[in-house]
C-alpha cells in the first residue's frame, strides 16, 4: 500500500474537494467526508416544474441515498415481492438507466420504516462499493463502472430487529464496513480491488448501530475513523490497521442511528429510540501525541435528532429532529441561537447548500431554511412521494431518492 499523505495535506485536500463545487463528487453517504456540505450555486430555493430536470422511475422501493461520480449517479432499491435488491446506475443528464444488477435476498422481518435497500453505496474513480444484509448474512459487493461484479465477500450472519442499512466508506485502497449488530460484531477493512480482508476490529455486541464514520484529521498526529455507537461511545480507529487510538465509552445509552460529524473541532452524535429519550453529545477528541483522553463538552437533551444526522457550516450547528424541530446552535458551546417546530416528520438528514439548509420530510416536502442566526423558512417544495433518504449534491444538481423515483433538481445547466 502506498504511504498516505500527511494529515495536514489530507485536510487541505478534503477542504479543496468540499469547496470545488459544482464539480465536486458525492462519493459516500452525506457527501465529502460525511459532512453534508455543498457550495453548489445552481440548486434553486423554490422549485418550479422546469427545475425538476428529470424524474426516473426505479424498480421496487428503497431509502438508499444516492452517490455521484462524474456523469453517473448510483443507488440501490429493493423489491419486496421478489425478494431482490438492485444496484442501479443512472446518467446524471437525463436519468437514463446505464446499468442494473439484481441479487436475491432471504426474506426477513424489518421495521415498517425500513426497506431491503436502505444503505448507501460508496464510489471512487475505479469502482462502486455496496453492502447489505438479510436474515442470513451481510454481503459486500463491488462493481466496476460498467456494472461488472468484481468481487463479493460474505461477512457472516446479521441480526437486528429493525433490519439493515449499512453504508461503506473508503480510505485509500480500503473499503471499511461496520457490522455492529445484535450478534458477533466487528469493523472490517477489505482490499478495494480484491475484497481480501486487511484488518478486523472486534466490537461489543449491542443493538444495531446504523451510523457511518467520518475521517478525523488533526493538525498533527495520525488520521482516525470516528465511530459512534452504544457499545463504544465515541471511538477512533486507525484506518490503516484498525487499532483503537482513543475511546469515550458510556456516553450513549440508546441506539445510535444518525452519523457522527465534526463541528468546529468537536465530535457530535446523538442516540435515541422510537419511544423518545433522545439526546446529543458533543465531545472533545483525544490527542494521541499528548496522551490526552476524549471528554464530553456538553449534552443536548431537548429536541435532539434520533435518525437524522446533524450538519455544521460557517459556525452554526443545525439539529433537525425527527419531529421537525430545527435548532441552530453555537457548536463550541451548545448555546441555542434559535429553535423552531416545522410540524412534519423527518428521517432524511439535512444538507447545507450555499447558505441554505435543505431537508426532505417523510411526506416528500423538501423544506429550505436560511442558514443564519434567525429562523427563516424560505420554501416548501413538494415531491408528492415518501422520502426517507438524504439528498446528494454534485455537478450542480441535487438528487433525491423518493420511495420509487430518483428526482434531479437544478436551475440551470451546470458548467462542464
Amino acid at each position: 500500500m502506498k504511504p498516505p499523505p500527511q494529515p495536514r495535506l489530507l485536510s487541505l485536500l478534503l477542504l479543496a474537494a468540499t469547496l470545488s463545487a459544482p464539480a465536486q463528487e458525492w462519493t459516500r453517504f452525506r457527501g465529502p467526508n460525511g459532512s453534508g456540505i455543498s457550495h453548489a450555486r445552481t440548486i434553486p430555493t423554490v422549485w418550479t416544474p422546469k427545475d425538476i430536470t428529470w424524474r426516473a422511475e426505479l424498480p421496487g422501493t428503497g431509502h438508499s441515498s444516492p452517490v455521484v461520480w462524474g456523469d453517473r449517479v448510483l443507488l440501490m432499491s429493493g423489491e419486496e415481492k421478489s425478494n431482490r435488491v438492485s444496484v442501479l446506475c443512472l446518467g446524471t443528464a437525463r436519468g437514463d438507466l446505464v446499468w442494473r444488477r439484481d441479487f436475491p435476498v432471504a426474506p426477513y422481518h424489518r421495521n415498517n420504516f425500513n426497506t431491503l435497500a436502505s444503505g448507501s453505496p460508496a464510489v471512487d474513480q475505479d469502482r462502486v462499493y455496496t453492502a447489505w444484509s438479510d436474515a442470513e448474512r451481510m454481503v459486500a459487493r463491488t462493481f466496476d463502472h460498467a456494472g461488472k461484479l468484481l468481487w463479493e465477500r460474505d461477512l457472516g450472519p446479521f441480526a437486528s430487529q429493525h433490519g439493515g442499512a449499512c453504508s461503506p466508506v473508503l480510505w485509500h485502497d480500503l473499503v471499511i464496513i461496520s457490522k455492529e449488530h445484535d450478534g458477533e460484531s466487528f469493523i472490517t477493512a477489505l482490499d478495494a480491488a480484491t475484497g481480501a480482508p486487511r484488518w478486523k476490529a472486534p466490537r461489543h455486541q449491542t443493538p444495531t448501530t446504523y451510523a457511518t464514520p467520518f475521517l478525523y484529521e488533526p493538525d498533527a498526529g495520525p488520521p482516525a475513523l470516528v465511530f459512534a455507537g452504544q457499545g463504544h461511545g465515541f471511538s477512533a480507529l486507525s484506518p490503516a490497521d484498525g487499532t483503537t487510538l482513543w475511546e469515550l465509552p458510556g456516553v450513549f445509552d440508546k441506539r445510535v442511528v444518525g452519523s457522527p460529524i465534526l463541528a468546529d473541532g468537536l465530535l457530535i452524535a446523538s442516540c435515541g429510540s422510537g419511544e423518545g429519550g433522545n439526546y446529543l453529545v458533543a465531545a472533545r477528541p483525544g490527542d494521541t501525541r499528548q496522551g490526552t483522553h476524549p471528554a464530553v463538552a456538553y449534552k443536548i437533551t431537548r429536541s435532539s435528532p434520533y435518525v437524522p444526522t446533524s450538519v455544521c457550516a460557517e459556525g452554526r450547528l443545525f439539529l433537525w429532529a425527527d419531529d421537525g424541530t430545527v435548532s441552530c446552535l453555537r457548536p463550541a458551546t451548545g448555546e441555542v441561537v434559535w429553535q423552531q417546530r416545522l410540524g412534519k416528520h423527518f428521517f432524511s438528514s439535512p444538507v447545507w447548500v450555499d447558505g441554505r439548509v435543505f431537508c426532505a420530510s417523510t411526506t416528500g416536502d423538501v423544506l429550505v431554511i436560511r442558514a443564519g442566526d434567525r429562523f427563516e423558512l424560505l420554501a416548501t417544495n413538494p415531491l408528492g412521494e415518501t422520502v426517507h433518504s438524504t439528498p446528494a449534491v454534485a455537478g450542480g444538481r441535487m438528487f433525491i431518492h423518493t420511495t420509487k423515483h430518483l428526482v434531479c433538481v437544478t436551475s440551470e445547466p451546470p458548467a462542464p
